[in-house]
């Protein structure tokens, strides 16, 4: 089953569960994988999704994606080019934790709230969620190089990457939640079209002017990296949170929902990440704290 390259499931799965790449049908699989030892700093969080090493010492994820590990001290670990590395501190941005119990009780009512109603109380959480944590690490990783955050120089029009390692399928097909949340390692590449405030985001785009191997996210790749390519050198631009959009495209997602219709991983649906470089100043803060 191939990757649909697109983000998380609808908005739904933004705060339960990671996400995966999901490809285009008319790409061979096989153009979307990658061999894990290209992207060296890419991390495997315990159960699923993902984060980057940004520092010897540190990790940046999304804060949805460590709900488990932040419960479960056996989980206080997280895998770097193959090598379990023992996690001494979880710090989720600090409004987060009130955002979720809020973006909870939203998504309580997504199957029977009057969609126009959803998609205002939706947009007004999007506005004010800040979906990022950083895992700093009891011992500082030597053999692989840390990835630089980008600080401003992702700009709309700009082609991103995206890599996940969780479920897969195409834009026919889409990626359904109960598939395996833990497959191979693929990437997918859509151009940014919001480059501004606390997101990143993009469509799946399948148009004859695309990426060739434009794609989605789906779950298992949340906390996943965002890459950008800034004169010949890769910096991560955002962290996977999930799928998005306008107001008109949250309604009809609600109004899918409501009905059985929806499909995660379809061309045109659009996908948020937390923009780095608009939390470079706590980031920079938080590793130099202690």
């Amino acid at each position: 089953m191939k990757i649909i390259l697109r983000l998380a499931l609808p908005l739904l799965l933004l705060s339960t569960s990671a996400n995966a790449i999901v490809t285009r049908h008319e790409q061979p699989d096989a153009r979307y994988r990658v061999d894990p030892r290209t992207m060296p700093a890419l991390v495997d969080l315990p159960d699923e999704g993902h984060g980057t090493l940004i520092a010897p010492r540190w990790v940046i994820t999304a804060a949805h994606a460590v709900h488990m590990m932040q419960i479960m001290p056996e989980e206080h670990f997280v895998t770097v080019n193959g090598r379990r590395r023992a996690v001494s501190r979880i710090v989720v941005y600090p409004d987060y934790p009130a955002a979720r119990i809020a973006w909870q009780q939203m998504f309580k009512q997504v199957k029977t709230a009057k969609p126009d109603i959803f998609v205002h109380q939706y947009m007004a959480a999007m506005a004010s969620m800040h979906d990022i944590a950083l895992l700093e690490l009891t011992e500082p990783v030597t053999d692989v190089a840390p990835m630089p955050i980008d600080r401003g120089n992702a700009k709309p029009g700009m082609l991103s990457t995206v890599y996940g390692a969780g479920a897969t399928g195409t834009e026919l097909t889409g990626a359904p939640d109960s598939e395996s949340h833990r497959t191979q390692l693929r990437r997918a590449q859509n151009r940014l079209t919001q480059t501004d405030g606390p997101w990143l985001r993009y469509v799946f785009d399948c148009s004859a002017g695309a990426p060739a191997l434009s794609g989605a996210t789906a779950g298992g790749d949340s906390g996943g990296p965002v890459t950008v390519l800034v004169a010949g050198h890769t910096y991560l631009a955002g962290v996977t949170h999930g799928l998005d959009g306008t107001a008109s495209e949250v309604e009809r997602v609600v109004r899918q929902m409501q009905d059985g219709s929806f499909r995660m991983g379809v061309c045109g649906q659009r996908f948020a990440a937390a923009r780095v470089g608009f939390y470079a100043g706590w980031i920079d803060q938080t590793m130099t704290a202690h």
